[in-house]
Formats: structure tokens, sequence, C-alpha cells
């Protein structure tokens, strides 16, 4: 509780306060030391005639955006009286600090309150905000009586040992209190004049600590309005944030407010009171943890700062006399970066360790002020400790715990030069970069892309050449790299759909590579479900373009590289940009153009497939070549099962791979053209197509199919051949 001893103490006198008065501003001030900070005017003229005539003095400033004690703005009750700006009037400071406006006049005997002066200002030390009094005076304030119960309850804890109160001479120890007869006895004098018998029999002993804090909760005075002193407290006014008596309601005052029962309204601000220092709880909780972490910081810096001198002093020696001469401005350098550190985690330390106090000091008198059991005297000073915990809350903020510094020294001692540049020698900066970062929020996945984004710790100074990605296969196997530069995000395009990858970055530079940021998880599209009538099947969206990068250069390109064709007579490659190595695909390709009966080839194909043969004529593509009659599959230059059915313009080719069962299968106008055509299909493939200038081939998307026939049609064909699709998607 120590840390609230600064709240108890009264900002002028700097001693804890004696009949604290609360001003309109929610601060206080002890009764005499309120008597002896009053501003008086001058009484033969007032601030607006002094202003009407042009002539102005130190004293304008009372009779800026002033308010009476009594308000003419609505019922005729207001509150204590109106703020002025902050006076020029030389000030002193008390002994906590705080500017103090001199009295007008020497001050009266703390016990005498006598009439105050017309034109009396009362100015808060605190804010400095300044208030007009009124014919009533200091008495127009109200008293704080919750903060003299909580002063007397902290004074009671810093109290000596409890003494006996029926000892003549030299008081013993305590052993009990009586609660009824409430006195504290030694255990002589209890079984002297309160034995255990006859009526004395039924009064109830307890420890005297337990008697302590029975008297601290013994039910104070009854609060009483200060305009009607024979009147309690018994109901609150909203508007006017302060309690009043059934009489001030029946004259009238407040008659347009909004009023409210005062034990409601103090079990309310006690509950929100209460939700705040929940809030400034949890802040202080990591204050302290932030301490202990700057303090760690301290003595990581000294280790390290040991350490990098026994490198640097290693260094030197082993040169010759013209490196010793050099070491003592290393050596110096090297000080002053290990005191520039220090100095500024001790200052963070520092500005820390005062804002924790602050803020500790400030919840324990809350709680005191929670415990107390006045409604109307709580409520005096709730809305003010509210508003107070809140702002100490936001002054926790964002950064402030956030060390300024960090522990490394980034500093590393370039022996190469010969010995007639040992005057140039110098620290570089060549040490290991930190791991780099992921930002988790610029990281997505789209269809079978990943795009990454990553960038270097905000306090490393370390020199990073570049960077180096890498991702596994999808399946939980070893990682391997997919980009290395200097850039800070990179899509990496041609992943499994439906896959859950693994992805990590380092950094490097000249004196080595930098430990693995975090492992990031990322989860590629998975696409809509269809079921035929035999087997349901979990689809994939296999929508794609062709991929001008990888085809031949005799391959045209032309609506959004959806269609295709050659300005060469004889056949050549092009490859789709999206390649499959699980799950269930289908795509179709629509016959835009067919001159002079070609046989174009539709299939699958490695990436290194052939460009400049009929697709199927190598071992890395599987095939269905076809004229205006007739079909053939074809892999690795052999053909089988020739089948009757050709295409023309306008016929659609389907391709259905099926990575679950490891088939390939093909239709012309959505029957099936043949059997299966290959089985034990096992990689990465990529929608495939070649052709000549006689033909011009396009990519369907979901827009140009009927969805719903689409479904008929091929749950029919499930039932003959169990096979399934995926519509492509735009």
């Amino acid at each position: 509780m120590d840390e609230m001893e600064e709240e108890l103490k009264c900002p002028v006198c700097g001693s804890f306060y004696r009949e604290p008065l609360i001003l309109p501003c929610s601060h206080s001030l002890c009764q005499a030391c309120a008597r002896n900070i009053l501003v008086q005017t001058p009484e033969a003229e007032s601030p607006q005639s002094r202003r009407a005539s042009g002539v102005s003095s130190d004293y304008d400033y009372l009779d800026l955006d002033k308010m009476s004690l009594y308000s003419e703005a609505d019922s005729g009750y207001g509150s204590y009286g109106g703020f002025a700006s902050a006076p020029t009037t030389p000030c002193q400071k008390s002994p906590n600090g705080v500017r103090v406006f001199p009295p007008a006049a020497p001050p009266p005997p703390p016990a005498a309150l006598a009439p105050v002066p017309r034109n009396a200002c009362l100015t808060c030390p605190q804010c400095h905000r300044s208030l007009i009094l009124d014919e009533r005076g200091l008495r127009g304030f109200p008293k704080n009586r919750v903060l003299e119960g909580v002063i007397d309850r902290y004074q009671q804890s810093k109290a000596a040992a409890l003494r006996c109160q029926l000892c003549e001479k030299a008081p013993k120890e305590a052993t009990a209190m009586c609660e009824q007869c409430d006195v504290f006895y030694c255990e002589p004098c209890r079984l002297r004049c309160h034995p255990p018998r006859g009526p004395l029999a039924k009064h109830r002993l307890v420890p005297p600590a337990q008697g302590r804090v029975s008297r601290r909760l013994s039910p104070r005075k009854i609060s009483t309005c200060t305009d009607h002193e024979l009147e309690n407290h018994s109901m609150y006014c909203v508007q006017c944030k302060m309690p009043v008596c059934y009489q001030c309601l029946e004259e009238g005052k407040h008659s347009s407010h909004e009023v409210k029962a005062l034990g409601a309204m103090w079990k309310l601000h006690k509950s929100q009171l209460s939700q705040a220092l929940n809030g400034l709880s949890d802040r202080a909780k990591e204050a302290k943890e932030f301490l202990v972490q700057l303090r760690n910081m301290v003595q990581q810096i000294q280790e390290n700062s040991v350490e990098f001198e026994a490198c640097l002093v290693a260094q030197c020696d082993a040169l010759i006399d013209a490196l010793n001469r050099r070491k003592a401005q290393l050596l110096s350098r090297v000080n002053k970066e290990h005191e520039h550190k220090l100095k500024v985690v001790r200052d963070q330390i520092s500005h820390c360790t005062v804002k924790l106090r602050q803020t500790t000091g400030l919840m324990e008198y809350c709680l005191e002020v929670i415990k107390e059991n006045d409604p109307s005297g709580f409520l005096q000073i709730s809305d003010a400790l509210i508003r107070r915990v809140h702002l100490t809350e936001d002054q926790w903020g964002k950064g402030t715990l956030t060390p300024r510094m960090t522990t490394d020294f980034d500093l590393n001692l370039d022996s190469a030069p010969l010995l007639q540049s040992i005057h140039q020698l110098d620290f570089v900066q060549m040490k290991v970069p930190a791991p780099p970062i992921l930002q988790l929020e610029e990281c997505c996945t789209h269809n079978n892309s990943a795009t990454l984004s990553w960038k270097q710790p905000p306090l490393s100074t370390v020199q990073v050449e570049g960077y180096i990605l890498e991702l596994d296969d999808g399946n939980g196997g070893q990682f391997r790299e997919v980009y290395v530069g200097k850039e800070t995000m990179c899509t990496v395009d041609g992943l499994h759909f439906n896959s859950t990858y693994s992805a990590r970055v380092k950094a490097f530079n000249k004196t080595g590579v930098s430990q693995y940021s975090k492992t990031l998880v990322l989860q590629t599209s998975e696409g809509c479900n269809f079921e035929t009538q035999s087997a349901p099947y979990s689809q994939l969206v296999a929508w794609f373009s062709f991929d001008p990068g990888s085809a031949h250069s005799d391959i045209l390109f032309s609506n959004d590289n959806l269609t295709v064709t050659c300005n060469s007579y004889d056949d050549r490659v092009v490859l789709g940009k999206t390649g499959f190595s699980k799950g269930l695909h289908y795509w179709e390709l629509s016959i835009d153009r067919y001159d002079n009966h070609p046989d174009p080839a539709f299939g699958v194909a490695r990436v290194d497939v052939l460009k400049d043969v009929m697709l199927g004529k190598d071992d890395k593509a599987w095939a269905m070549y076809v004229d205006n009659n007739r079909s053939w599959f074809m892999h690795n230059n052999s053909h089988t099962n020739r089948t009757e059915g050709g295409i023309t313009k306008g016929a659609t080719v389907g391709v259905l791979l099926d990575l679950t069962r490891r088939t390939l299968t093909f239709s012309i106008n959505e029957d099936q053209q043949g059997p299966v055509a290959f089985e034990n299909m096992e990689g990465l493939f990529f929608p495939a197509v070649s052709l000549n200038r006689n033909v011009q081939v396009r990519a369907l998307s979901e827009k140009e199919l009927s969805q719903q026939q689409r479904i008929k049609d091929l749950k029919l064909m499930a039932n003959s051949c169990l096979w399934s699709t995926v519509f492509l998607y735009v």
C-alpha cells in the first residue's frame, strides 16, 4: 500500500489530507489549504467594468468562462461553481512539486472559517482551473468523507501494535477486544476487568486485528444535504452528478433532470469502477513483466558487452603495433555503444517504474474507495476515479511496453585490410541476419496458388542481401526452395488442389544464413461437392488457362489465354497453367475451327513434354488424337483402341483425370469415347493440347455450360462407367 500514499496527500501542504474538500474539478484539498490559497480581486472594480473601460489586469481571468454556484440554465440549482482559465498570478511550488497560487492576505487559523470576501477565487493546484466562490465560500464544497475513511484505515494499518486500554502505566500489547465494550484488553486486564461470567459471559471477544477491522468498518455518519442540513441524501441527479435530498426535489430543483435512487447508483458506479480496475490491473501485470524483461536486458547487454570486448581485444592483440594504436579507439566506441544501450534501457526502466508506481497507487486507492460504505460520498468521487482509471489504462497503450533498444551489439571487426590500411579500420555490420517474420495478414491462397509475405524484425539493423522461401510437397515431406531473391513477397503457382502446405523463409548475407522463420501452414482451395448415383466424390475446381511461357513459339493465344491455335502446319503442343497430382478433375474444350480434317490431340502431359511433335509421341504425354471419323489413344508413340466417331466444328472434347483411381478417360460431345484410356496415372499432370493451323481450340468456362443438363447427363454416364466431373469456373 506504500504506492497509494501519494494519492492520500494534499498537493498544497504535502501531508495527509485534513478535512478534505471536493472541488468541482474532482480534485481534493485540505480545508485549511483551500483557505490559504484563496485569491481575492480588488473590491473597487469588477472584471466586467475593467474590460469595459479597456483596462486589463492579472485578475481578468476570473471572469472568463465564469459560472455561478447557482445556475440559471434550468432548475436554478447547479454545481459548485465555474472554471476560468489558468491565472497569470505568480505561483510557488508545494512540497510535492505542484504549483500553488499565493493567498491575497495572511491565512487565518485553520479552524476559523471567516466569511469569504467578495470576488474570491480558488485555483486548483493540480489542474490550475479557477473557481469563483459564492456567498457560502468554502462551505459550498462537500467534504470528501470517503477520502477521510481511506486515510484513517491507511494510518491505522501503519500504526504500531495495539495496546491495552486499561493498563495504568506502561500499556501491554492487547490480546483481545470485546465487540460490545469496544475495548482492547491485555491478558491480565481481561481476567481482572472482563471475567467470562455473569453478564459479561455473553460478550464476544475477538483478536485485536479483527477488532481493528471491525472499527474501520463501523458505519459512518450519514451525509446530509449542503442546502438542507437536516435532510439526508437519498437520491442522485444524473445530470448534475451529485446526491440530493427529497426537500431539494420538492422545491423544484432538478425537476427536469433524471433522478435515480442513491443506492442503485452507488452499486452501479462501484461496478463500473471495478470493471475499469480489471483492465488497469492487466496493464499493471504487463508492466511488471515488462520491467523484469528490461532488467534482464540490462544483464544481457552487460554480458554481451563483456563477450564482445573480449573478442575485440583478441583480434586487436593479434595485430602488430599499428593495430594496438587503433584498438583503444575501437574499445572506446564499444564502450559508448554499451553506455548508450544501458542508458536507453535504464531510462525506460525509470520511466516505467514511475508509471507503474502511480498506477499501483491509484489501484490501491480505488480498491480502498470501493470498500467504503458511504454511497453519497462514493458517488461524489466515483466519476473522477473511473475517468482516471481509464486515462491511466490508456497511458499503457501500444508501444509503451516495447523495449526501445536491442541487447545485441551489431558490430564485427574486419581484420582483412593490410597494415598500410590500418588507419581506415572500422566496424562493419556483418552479422548473420535475424529470422524474418511472416506477415500473416498478407499471406493467402487462391485456387492452387499461394502468396507469402515477410519482413525483417523491427529492431534489426543487420544488412540482408536476400531471402530463401521453402515449401514442402503438400504431404508433409521435405522442404524445397521455391524462391531466392531480394523481394519480400512471392506467389507460388502450380500447387496441388486441396492440399496443406508448410512454408518457411530465411534471410542471408555475406556472413551467413539466418534461422528459419516460424512455419506457416496454408490450405489450397477445395471446391464444390458433387455426388453421383453410385458414389460420392469431393470435386475440385479445376479451371485453368493456357500457359504462353511453356508453349511452343508457333502457338497463338487469344481470349485471355483461353483460346489457342497455331501458325504452322506441323503439330505444336501447349500446356495449361494448372497442374494436378491428386483428386478428381474434369475439363472440356470446344473445337471453334476445324478445316481440312486435321487430327488434333487432347490429354495430359508432364511439364517437360516435347513441344514440336504431336501430343503422345513421347513418354511424357497421354493423349487421344482424333479426326473427323475416328480416334486413337497414344502414349510413347504407341497407338491403341481405335474408336469410331470424330469431331467437327462446334464439337466438345471432355477429359476426366481421376487420380484417386489413377485413370484417364475421354469423351466427345458428352459421350464416352472408347474404354478407359490409361491406367496407373501417378505424378503431376498438366492439361495439354497439340494442334496445327487448321484447328482452333477454346477451354470452356462454367458460363458456357448448362449446369443442370450437364449434371443430369453425367449422372447417367456415371451409372455405366462410375466417373464424375468438375465444372470449370471463371
